[in-house]
């Protein structure tokens, strides 16, 4: 394993070496680094000008100026690391810790909910092929694959933060409206689920008769000037996600790991009034401190009930933890959103179509936090719908080849139920080919998403390549590329890795 990393990454080196001197040269020569002076009126002209060519070496050839910027990176080793100066006479290096923080705060979050749902589309089409609710899952995926990304962005801003915005001055909920939706997730479900035409008129029925009944009662409680969810929703929640939970990691027959995950979310339950009092002082490091609290929770409960596979208790009971703790914050979070609509910097308009943050707004943890995800929910709700289609696809190809495979069906013979033939014996060896796109597009992820990060205004990698390029930038174009080189080195490696553990047949050794 040590010579082989070993060896990938000299080799790694290399290409990253010669492809930044290459990048490096041709980008000197795709222009004037002081076209923005030379046009200038200033009286001082010609000493920018001249400063400019000084600290930037303007002076020395392309082909040897690398050599002198790649020289910043050798200092590191002494501790005076360094990428060089803008055009502006700034460190490269901030610019990039401020790019890199917004840029993973926007595709980090949409990157993982687009291979959740991507997998678990893929995974329902597959094992209901050529059904209606395959044909219709396929379209709706391709058809926001399709679009451009800049006008699906302008529509969820016109429709869905602009919209939403002006529903909430008077939050009542139409009955034409509340019938639609209610028709709608009827389908859904009805789709989802599938059988008999007599169970799908059932799953219809109830489906959409509870979709509208919670709208009514949103709608005549006006729930949505001061939304929370309240220790009777909580509850509901974690006792449905660790049943689930269980369903999906050890199968309900598995009455320990039942047991282990309904406990951890009784304690969850019992820990919501305490919570209360503690998250008053939140920070991201007390949060930390909690989640990792919560997870040894589930670990130590899972262990305790033990079984004949203690590992499957203690993951599903960590599992629960994890997803109960969510719901608790999520609670919190809707605790504090009047304070925060009615703040005056956001003035009853909470959902933003620009930036990353609402400049000077004061707050604690919650209202920071809430913040932070009203600029980030439609960038990353675009992102999430362009990059759905291609997650769901792979996975539904990956799953239908393995489930064609003889020892599927020998599974099958021997009497597996269907849980652990999909779950434990396909899923697993179908995320070989996956893992490799999902490592890639990890790996890509620091580079940023120009169009999303440009319509919704957000000073992002994407954002900062883009006017660098523009402006002839070179050492900032070097550190964007450096930065992201690095991370596509990083994530490959570990895709190999993760093969290996898939796969025993895969060994990744000398």
């Amino acid at each position: 394993m040590i010579s082989f990393l070993a060896r990938r990454f000299i080799a790694s080196i290399v290409v990253l070496l010669v492809a930044s001197y290459l990048v490096y040269v041709l980008t000197c020569y795709s222009g004037d680094p002081l076209q923005d002076l030379e046009q200038t009126k200033l009286p001082n002209k010609q000493f920018l000008i001249d400063q400019r060519i000084a600290f930037l070496h303007l002076d020395v050839p392309p082909a040897l100026r690398y050599f002198i910027w790649f020289g910043g990176i050798l200092q590191g080793f002494v501790g005076n690391f360094s990428l060089g100066l803008t055009n502006g006479g700034q460190q490269v290096t901030a610019q990039l810790g401020t790019a890199v923080v917004s840029t993973l705060q926007l595709l980090s979050a949409a990157t993982v909910i687009a291979i959740v749902v991507g997998l678990t589309i893929g995974i329902a089409t597959a094992l209901r092929q050529y059904t209606a609710f395959d044909y219709a899952t396929t379209f709706v995926s391709f058809l926001f694959y399709s679009l451009p990304s800049f006008w699906l962005a302008v529509m969820l801003k016109q429709y869905l933060a602009i919209g939403f915005n002006n529903f909430l001055q008077d939050p009542v909920i139409s009955p034409i409206v509340i019938a639609a939706i209610a028709v709608a997730m009827g389908i859904v479900w009805l789709g989802i689920l599938g059988g008999s035409l007599r169970r799908r008129l059932t799953i219809f029925l109830i489906s959409g008769a509870a979709t509208a009944a919670v709208l009514l009662y949103l709608s005549a409680t006006r729930w949505f000037d001061d939304p929370s969810l309240g220790i009777g929703v909580v509850g509901v929640l974690a006792i449905g996600l660790a049943v689930l939970v269980t369903a999906l990691t050890a199968g309900l027959e598995n009455r320990r790991a039942l047991y282990s995950a309904l406990t951890t979310a009784a304690i969850g339950i019992a820990l919501y009034y305490p919570l209360q009092y503690v998250f008053p002082y939140a920070s991201f490091g007390l949060i930390a401190l909690l989640a990792f609290a919560a997870i040894g929770v589930g670990l130590l409960v899972g262990w305790l009930w033990g079984g004949f596979d203690r590992d499957v208790s203690m993951r599903g009971a960590a599992i629960t933890a994890v997803l109960v703790g969510i719901v608790i914050a999520i609670d919190r979070f809707m605790r504090v959103w009047r304070i925060y609509t009615t703040s005056s910097y956001i003035n009853n308009r909470p959902i933003a179509t620009i930036g990353s943050g609402t400049p000077n707004l004061q707050g604690d943890f919650w209202v920071t936090g809430l913040d932070t995800f009203t600029h980030l929910a439609l960038p990353t709700l675009a992102f999430t719908l362009a990059s759905l289609a291609a997650y769901s696809r792979y996975t539904r190809a990956s799953m239908l080849d393995v489930m064609n495979q003889d020892y599927i069906r020998t599974a099958r013979s021997k009497g597996l139920n269907e849980r652990t033939v999909v779950m434990r014996h396909a899923f697993r060896n179908a995320l070989i080919p996956i893992v490799t796109i999902i490592t890639l597009d990890f790996g890509a992820l620091i580079g940023g998403a120009i169009v999303t990060e440009k319509v919704f205004g957000i000073q992002g990698m994407g954002a900062l390549f883009q006017n660098a390029l523009t402006v002839v930038d070179v050492n900032t174009v070097m550190g964007v590329f450096l930065v992201t080189g690095i991370s596509a080195i990083v994530f490959n490696v570990i895709a190999d890795v993760v093969y290996s553990s898939l796969d025993p047949r895969i060994r990744v050794s000398s």
